[in-house]
């Protein structure tokens, strides 16, 4: 077996990934305070092609040198906007008929390995702030709420480790 060079990727030029069919997924980061998460969640969804990553309130936004560490570039491939609140990223996107789930621990959340997304129903998440997770009126506006089941003596998970987790059973889920 031996490791693949870069050039035998095949990897997609920015304007390619600009033109390519995106999976019909939205990430809104509530509150995101780690500019390398953010960068990390940018990455995360450059290489599942997301259709977008909301920032939110006090996440920051490209360009900042410490996203761009982490995001290596995928800050210029991902379609992103900056809203003042994830509420309001929230209310746009369901009036537009998107689906939203908060990625949080809550009473009738729904466990991820029993979610099974409509192929082609545009989705959204909400990934919350490293401590206090997700608002609670962005909760209740949601749609529902997804959780990862834990099995550890902690009951919480690194806000892009818990991103890339939920896109990737949102992306498998479609194959």
């Amino acid at each position: 077996m031996r490791k693949l060079r870069t050039i035998e990727m095949k990897r997609l030029s920015v304007e390619e990934y600009h033109e390519a069919e995106k999976t019909p997924l939205i990430v809104i980061l509530d509150d995101v305070r780690s500019m390398h998460n953010v960068g990390s969640v940018f990455r995360t969804a450059d290489a599942f092609r997301l259709e977008a990553v909301y920032l939110c309130g006090i996440t920051g936004c490209p360009p900042h040198a410490e996203i761009h560490k982490t995001a290596l570039g995928a800050e210029d491939s991902v379609d992103w906007r900056y809203f003042k609140t994830a509420l309001e990223a929230v209310e746009e996107l369901k009036g537009r008929g998107v689906t939203v789930y908060s990625i949080e621990q809550a009473e009738g959340s729904t466990k991820l390995p029993e979610f099974k997304p409509e192929p082609g129903k545009p989705y959204a998440i909400v990934m919350g702030n490293e401590v206090k997770g997700v608002h609670q009126e962005v909760i209740d506006a949601s749609n529902g709420c997804l959780e990862i089941p834990q099995y550890g003596t902690k009951h919480s998970m690194n806000v892009s480790v818990t991103a890339g987790i939920v896109i990737w059973h949102f992306v498998n889920s479609q194959l």
